[in-house]
């Protein structure tokens, strides 16, 4: 059975057709990009197409997350897919403390994402209408949401509850509830395989590391702590994310600078990070190449490591007992640089890095990075869209 994983953004689609049996074949994946921009116009949004090792590229007619699914349905009947599908596994941000495990989306299961849209109102809205289009174009396929919060719902109160009045937990659900959960339990998972030992008898340190970046304390395969809290904005320094500050920086901005609320997020999300630090770039690899002679640049690097670490041993406080730590994402699984920086300052945890297997450890090349009786850290590569259609065809298979 053939799974389309579909993980819809606020103007881009992702889609991969994958049999959860044997993932090293993917058969048809794909990229839109500029879909649903009015403002862009038709012509504006683009497919890229690849059908095995073949790649294309060419415009999206009409533009929207409609003419996204037609395209994808097209391709499949032309490829003599449409009859081996078996189930649609959607990537969904936010839900809330309603869904702690993948659900079949029915309209219940829809207005329930439709009522997490103020949790995440730059992600969710985009996930509701991929669904809706995905619906419309596969009516007779069932059709499972895998959320990126649920793996954080066993996290107990006193990591997932913020020092607020009750009123806004009970009445508004101001808490924390984490991202990349999907990432991080599958790389659990893969660490546990790695190391050789059951996942239910490790503790370990997840760190998803890319244009978006959160940490995770995994004990038993289950989530205790995260860094990420009501909102992706929470946490770690990111690309164009701020990561922690202090929550009274939007009045001083206000006062100071005469912006809005929305502003200062909007600011927070999209020009803070990497970029905002170094005013050059998020891209990690350009901030490497540019550090030697760009001070700037090195700044940035050195608060993305510092704060890392400094999550990372914060996580630590939940487990007790660290059995590794794991590196995942773009510039977990490619910065060399990165690892060893941030093993340097985590020494205190007893890691020694290895630095042969650290500089051969780059994607494709998961392995252990430190050296003979110091705590394991790996490199894992993750694999969030072979884990959605694990899950959903899991889901789809029992009912």
């Amino acid at each position: 059975m053939l799974i389309l994983v579909m993980n819809c953004g606020s103007s881009s689609v992702k889609f991969a057709v994958l049999d959860p049996q044997n993932p090293s074949e993917v058969p048809l994946s794909g990229l839109f990009e500029r879909v649903g921009s009015v403002g862009v116009g038709h012509a504006g949004a683009s497919a890229t197409i690849k059908r095995g090792s073949e790649k294309r590229e060419q415009a999206l007619v009409g533009g929207q997350y409609a003419d996204a699914f037609a395209l994808i349905r097209a391709e499949l009947d032309a490829m003599g897919l449409s009859a081996k599908l078996g189930a649609v596994g959607h990537r969904v941000v936010h839900g809330g403390a309603v869904f702690n495990a993948p659900a079949r989306i029915t309209p219940a299961v829809l207005a329930a994402i439709r009522q997490c849209i103020p949790l995440a109102p730059l992600h969710n809205p985009a996930n509701v209408a991929g669904i809706e289009a995905a619906l419309e174009a596969f009516p007779k396929l069932p059709q499972v949401a895998v959320f990126d919060t649920a793996f954080h719902q066993t996290m107990p109160p006193a990591a997932y509850r913020y020092a607020v009045p009750e009123r806004w937990y009970t009445q508004h659900g101001v808490r924390r509830y984490g991202f990349h959960g999907t990432s991080h339990g599958f790389v659990a998972e893969r660490a546990a395989e790695m190391l050789g030992q059951p996942l239910d008898n490790l503790n370990l340190i997840t760190a998803h590391l890319g244009n978006g970046c959160s940490v995770c304390a995994v004990a038993g395969g289950k989530s205790l702590d995260t860094s990420m809290g009501l909102t992706p904005l929470d946490g770690l320094m990111m690309g164009t994310r701020s990561g922690d500050v202090d929550p009274g920086l939007h009045e001083y901005m206000n006062r100071q600078a005469g912006l809005s609320v929305e502003e200062v997020t909007a600011t927070l999300n999209k020009q803070s990070g990497l970029l905002g630090v170094s005013g050059l770039t998020n891209d990690m690899r350009d901030l490497e190449a540019a550090a030697a002679t760009n001070e700037k640049a090195r700044l940035a690097l050195e608060m993305f490591v510092y704060r890392l670490a400094r999550a990372i041993a914060q996580m630590a406080v939940a487990l007790g007992r660290v059995d590794g730590l794991v590196f995942t994402g773009g510039i977990g699984e490619n910065s060399d640089y990165v690892r060893a920086a941030t093993l340097k300052r985590l020494q205190v945890l007893g890691f020694e890095l290895d630095d042969e297997a650290n500089k051969v450890a780059v994607r494709g090349q998961s392995g252990r990075i430190t050296r003979a009786g110091s705590p394991a850290a790996l490199v894992v590569n993750t694999n969030e869209e072979l884990a959605i259609a694990r899950e959903t065809a899991a889901l789809v298979g029992e009912n």
